[in-house]
């Protein structure tokens, strides 16, 4: 791929960047038609170019080089150019370089920039002493050029201040980013790792109970085998999902929420399911979100109601999912627990603009979910 001419530019030091600049301000001062339109300050007379004018031209174009390198260095020589070439009388348009170098310094010196500005304010009175009695300007003209001056230098503070501003905007939005993603990850492996090691410790608990019953006890180890699998297919198909060459990552793992449901049934949980409608394909990660509704909700009940009926029925709309699942008897959602699953789930369809809830209804604990696909009748 070609790469873009802006981009390549940037690659280049700032002095080779800046230098076309000098140059320009450099072959103004000798252009026959400009030459005498230049900054006039004191009126002295115009006065030909000569010898001394061409190092007057040059201490005022040339640092505009190293204008960002070194902003003080800059500063000073043009400083000395335009003084030599408002004492000569020369009056060349190069001395409009002095408002670029102010600029500069304003925006670009890091180090006491209030020493700077006060030696550069002090050294102007001299000048425009020594100028004021060789010309015949009135004194006031000398204070406003010197306002001209302090508002170069606060445009260049200002534009600091605005770049300052700037990358710490962008700084807050990295770190945001980067917490949201963490967040993202967090819930993820909650999601995954629980649900799967929940369904495994259950099943072994029940195996120490089945020892004089070797067939239903190796059902019972090949039923912790598979979960044990599924778990790492998942967990495989959630670092797919954070891959960032994958995509968006807003589909449920293989097999959906019938294999899910399958999977509580052999951890010993009666589960009743009922699917209405079809998955719409531009539902985008509201089915990801309504998958992860379920099996938080399937794994609270393996928790903490094991062998209570538990109910699922998803209704996929054409403008929202929704998700409800009961499961019978006290102790369906633990107060001991931390509660991060539910509140993950929360966060989760917010962002979608769906509502959540969870909460006991008489013996029967409801988590009931509305997510909106983003589609519109």
């Amino acid at each position: 791929m070609i790469e873009r001419t802006p981009a390549r530019w940037r690659r280049f030091d700032v002095v080779v960047r800046d230098f076309p600049l000098a140059v320009v301000f450099l072959a103004a001062a000798f252009l026959p038609a400009v030459q005498s339109h230049g900054t006039q300050l004191g009126g002295l007379p115009q006065r030909p170019f000569d010898a001394l004018a061409l190092v007057a031209v040059a201490f005022e174009c040339l640092p505009l080089a190293v204008r960002r390198r070194w902003p003080a260095l800059c500063l000073v020589l043009v400083s000395l150019g335009f003084a030599l070439d408002q004492l000569r009388g020369y009056h060349s348009v190069s001395g409009a370089a002095l408002a670029v170098a102010l600029m500069s310094a304003g925006a670009h010196l890091h180090r006491r920039r209030l020493v700077a500005a006060s030696v550069l304010s002090a050294a102007y009175v001299p000048l425009a002493v020594v100028l004021f009695r060789l010309g015949s300007e009135p004194p006031a003209e000398f204070v406003t050029f010197y306002l001209l001056l302090v508002f170069a230098w606060g445009v260049g503070a200002w534009l600091r201040a605005s770049r300052a501003t700037e990358t710490e905007r962008r700084r807050r939005v990295a770190d945001d980013t980067r917490a949201a993603e963490r967040a993202r990850i967090a819930r993820e492996l909650h999601d995954v790792v629980t649900h799967h090691v929940t369904a495994m410790v259950v099943q072994a608990e029940a195996a120490r109970y089945l020892t004089a019953a070797p067939d239903r006890l190796g059902e019972s180890l090949t039923a912790i085998t598979g979960t044990g699998r599924r778990a790492i297919a998942d967990l495989r198909h959630l670092l797919d999902l954070l891959n960032p060459d994958h995509g968006p990552g807003s589909t449920p793992p293989p097999g959906g929420l019938r294999t899910l449901v399958e999977h509580a049934r052999e951890a010993g949980q009666p589960v009743e399911f009922a699917e209405e409608g079809t998955p719409a394909d531009t539902a985008g990660s509201a089915d990801l979100v309504a998958y992860r509704v379920v099996q938080e909700a399937l794994t609270n009940a393996l928790k903490h109601a094991r062998g209570s009926r538990t109910s699922v029925r998803v209704d996929h709309g054409e403008r929202e999912i929704e998700v409800a699942v009961s499961t019978e008897g006290p102790g369906s959602a633990s107060p001991g627990g931390s509660g991060r699953g539910l509140a993950g789930l929360r966060e989760r369809v917010g962002l979608l603009g769906g509502d959540f809830s969870a909460d006991h209804h008489g013996t029967v604990f409801l988590v009931h979910a509305r997510i909106p696909t983003g589609n519109r009748a």
